[in-house]
Formats: structure tokens, sequence, C-alpha cells
């Protein structure tokens, strides 16, 4: 069976792969783009609960263009994760831990104003994904052996 000595188990494979790592800042990244879905959900409801009154906020579309540019840096920590070089995985660990940290305080903030629901969809949709991602990068950079053939 030499076939059988010159695989190597699938768990192995699975610590080894830079893709993983990739994959968790997705999964980070899904949620943060499910929690502005939800967001939007609650601020509609608001309106409607309201009877067509707009609540106190409301945004210029500068402010709306930065929202876009805020939200759409996620795909940025994916594309530089998908790289899979040490320098890349730290920036990567670098700036997906700010945003990371941005966006959990930014979903706490307005759940203190708009209700304790938006503050936990942050915490269960960005922070939970994003703490998960953050150990896999710090465990795929420490890891030992041969990381250097990804470089």
């Amino acid at each position: 069976m030499p076939l059988e000595s010159q695989l190597r188990p699938a768990s192995g494979l699975a610590i080894n792969n830079p893709n993983k790592v990739a994959l968790f800042w997705l999964a980070t990244a899904a949620g943060a783009i499910l929690f502005v879905t939800f967001q939007l959900f609650f601020y509609v409801n608001d309106i409607v609960r309201g009877h067509g009154a707009t609540p106190a906020i409301t945004f210029e579309p500068d402010v709306l263009w930065m929202f876009s540019a805020f939200y759409g840096c996620w795909i940025l920590i994916v594309l530089v994760a998908l790289i899979g070089t040490r320098e890349a995985q730290r920036v990567a660990l670098v700036l997906g831990s700010l945003l990371v940290v941005l966006n959990t305080l930014g979903g706490i903030a307005d759940g203190m104003r708009d209700g304790w629901h938006v503050a936990f969809s942050a915490a269960f949709f960005i922070t939970l994904p994003g703490m998960f991602a953050i150990a896999v990068t710090w465990q795929h950079i420490k890891r030992k052996g041969n990381s250097n053939v990804d470089e």
C-alpha cells in the first residue's frame, strides 16, 4: 500500500491550509453584512411602526458612501488573507481585528440607541466569528514547520 503512506491525514491538511484563514474572515464579513441588513430592517420597522414618520436619524448621500466604503473594506481582508504569506496574514490580522472592534463598538452604540437586539446582533454576527478569525489567523502566523513554503 505505497499510496496510503504518501497521503497526509485530513486533519494535517486542514491545519496547514492558508485558505482556512480567508474562510474565517469571509464568514466574519458575511456576518457584518447580515448585521447591517438586520439593522436596516429594524430601522424600516421603526418607520412603519411610526406610521411613516421617519426617526430622527437621516443620512446624507456622502455619509452613505462612507458606510459602503467602510463595509466594503471587509472584502479587502479576505483578499489579503487569500495571499497566504505570513506578512499578508499579519496585515489581515491587524486590519481585520480593527474592523471587528470598530464594527462591534458601532453595533453596541447603535444598540444603546435602538435596542438591545441591535447590540446582540452585532455581537453574534460580527464579534463571535471575528474572534474565531483572529484566533485562527494568529495560530496560522505562529505555526512552526513548513510555513515558509507559501511565502
